[in-house]
């Protein structure tokens, strides 16, 4: 098969531009208000034999989500984590093998790409060490194939993504050094329409998943505008913006509040807060002032006061939270949804009293 080159990816992008503005809020409405969960470590912990429980019965996490309202998972996908010195599970065996297991109890799926053997975050986004010497006609081309080829084995298996997220985090840009910010923007939107691209053909027949760009200032409403402003100057093709929100790095629930409207209002699509996190125990908030106790009744009430955040964003752009990681293990456990003894915390209730469509 012929690759697309780059110029095809600028038109790709000038034509779908006008569309995602007419439809992306009528399309995210249709599949209703997420209320999602990040469960990446989640196959992995229960390899290494981590059990967890409600009632106290052992039960598998997934059915504890469904149970308590939870429509959407997320599963972040690395290129090679073999390659890399913490070698997570991350790989596409693995995420194929959460996505046959999520869909088939009915969850929705956002696919997270991190473009990265490890993480990619804000202070880091480093290239596949199999891409470290490309330059960016092949990096870009690369970053079109990989996509693609994601994409065409969840297609295979059935398990299409309803959303994708072209990158993690990328407010400082992506596949370091080439498409880092500020200093080459030109090249990050080219990275981004690759990808983009990359999702448009790999999905072959299935429905067309909705493109997520994904960063973390939600507590900076101008770093975030500006950063738009700059992605649609460049016509880069996006339907959903996702941001991170973790109260010890972004601020507090009313600097959330304010970035969530003020975003709306500027473009007008839809918002999901895809990252939130709350420590059950004393830990995170260490030195800071915090709005709700480290403990499990203050872990529920801020996963309250998000969620509110998010559904009080003006004309219901507000469409939805996921809590990173709350089946997980070790350092992250302290802002799971489960105690040390595996049992299952009251945040796990957050969403009890609301009637999903």
């Amino acid at each position: 098969m012929r690759e697309t080159p780059l110029s095809i990816y600028r038109t790709f992008s000038q034509i779908c531009v006008v569309l995602i503005l007419c439809s992306c809020t009528v399309l995210i409405r249709a599949q209703g208000y997420a209320i999602g969960a990040d469960v990446s470590f989640l196959a992995q912990c229960e390899q290494d034999g981590v059990v967890f429980k409600e009632g106290g019965q052992t039960q598998d996490v997934l059915a504890i989500l469904r149970e308590h309202r939870y429509n959407w998972v997320r599963l972040r996908i690395f290129y090679d984590p073999a390659a890399a010195a913490d070698r997570l599970p991350n790989d596409l065996p693995y995420t194929l093998a959460l996505a046959r297991r999520a869909k088939a109890m009915g969850f929705h799926l956002l696919l997270d790409f991190h473009y990265a053997d490890s993480w990619a975050d804000p202070s880091k986004q480093p290239i596949p060490a199999a891409w470290s010497q490309l330059n960016h006609k092949q990096l870009t081309r690369q970053v079109y194939r990989y996509t693609r080829k994601t994409l065409s084995a969840f297609a295979r298996q059935g398990t299409m993504p309803e959303i994708v997220q072209v990158g993690n985090e990328i407010t400082h840009g992506m596949l370091w050094p080439d498409g880092k910010l500020p200093d080459n923007w030109d090249n990050f939107a080219d990275l981004l329409k690759a990808g983009i691209a990359g999702v448009e053909a790999g999905r072959k027949s299935a429905p067309k998943p909705r493109i997520m760009i994904h960063i973390e200032r939600s507590g900076d409403y101008d770093a975030a505008a500006d950063f738009f402003d700059h992605l649609i100057a460049r016509q880069v093709p996006f339907d959903i913006i996702g941001l991170s929100y973790y109260p010890f790095w972004h601020g507090n629930i009313a600097q959330l509040r304010g970035t969530l409207n003020r975003l709306a209002q500027r473009y007008h699509r839809p918002l999901i807060v895809v990252e939130a996190a709350y420590n059950w125990t004393p830990g995170g908030m260490q030195g800071k002032e915090a709005e709700f106790p480290e403990s499990p009744a203050g872990q529920l009430a801020f996963l309250r006061a998000v969620d509110a955040a998010v559904r009080a964003v003006p004309d219901g752009l507000g469409q939805g939270v996921f809590w990173w990681e709350p089946a997980a293990e070790k350092e992250l456990r302290g802002r799971g949804f489960f105690d040390d003894n595996g049992n299952v915390l009251p945040v796990i209730n957050a969403f009890d009293t609301h009637q999903q469509p």
